[in-house]
């Protein structure tokens, strides 16, 4: 018997009854005609920090991969299953987008994890201590400040991690020639699930700034 959680299926009915109902001209016409979203988002796989909502976006906007603290691994194809690189692969080469925005949060539980480096592995797999390893180097230095409280810390690895992401979308061919080119940009952004502020990436210094007010 098929079966799914009771709150998912409400959830799901206020949908056919809410949006889709509003909005059921264009789920047929990007069924009909497929996505062509101009925007990628590399997003925390966090609950609380989803871009649909964060950016008020509706279906085939945005383009989105989530992953644990949003980070992208550097070019390697090395025969290996690489999730994030695929989908950035489809992004770019197939879809086309025109911009790459990768999004950190505050609060994030694998940065937090990636701090704490006498934590033991959730499992004997450790694919979380694996994956974090990518900003490994930035962890132990920002973990071993003394300068900073704990929440200092824990933001500005977040922050710094947006940019390590960003370097290493840029490792990929395809990224780099295309920006080369002018055809794709590549932005940061972190948002604080507290408050609800947005900070984006300035591209000349690397320091998060608030947007101006519209």
């Amino acid at each position: 018997m098929a079966h799914l959680p009771d709150h998912l299926l409400a959830g799901y009915r206020n949908f056919m009854s809410g949006r889709y109902a509003s909005e059921s001209g264009r789920y047929r016409a990007l069924a009909r005609e497929g996505q062509a979203p101009e925007t990628m988002v590399i997003a925390c796989c966090d609950s609380r920090a989803a871009p649909e909502a964060i950016f008020d976006s509706g279906p085939g906007e945005l383009f989105v991969v989530r992953n644990v603290a949003n980070l992208v691994p550097p070019y390697a194809p090395d025969g290996e299953f690489h999730s994030t690189s695929a989908a950035l692969e489809f992004a770019v080469q197939s879809l086309k987008v025109r911009s790459i925005v990768v999004m950190g949060h505050g609060r994030c539980g694998g940065i937090g994890a990636a701090l704490n480096t006498s934590a033991a592995p959730l499992s004997p797999g450790d694919f979380i201590g694996k994956w974090m390893s990518l900003i490994g180097p930035a962890a132990e230095t920002v973990a071993g400040s003394t300068l900073m409280t704990a929440i200092e810390r824990q933001t500005a690895l977040e922050r710094i991690s947006i940019r390590y992401s960003i370097a290493n979308l840029r490792t990929f061919p395809c990224v780099s020639i295309l920006e080369g080119k002018g055809r794709l940009t590549i932005s940061g952004a972190w948002f604080d699930i507290s408050s609800g502020e947005l900070w984006v990436m300035n591209r000349d210094t690397g320091d998060f700034e608030r947007p101006e007010p519209a």
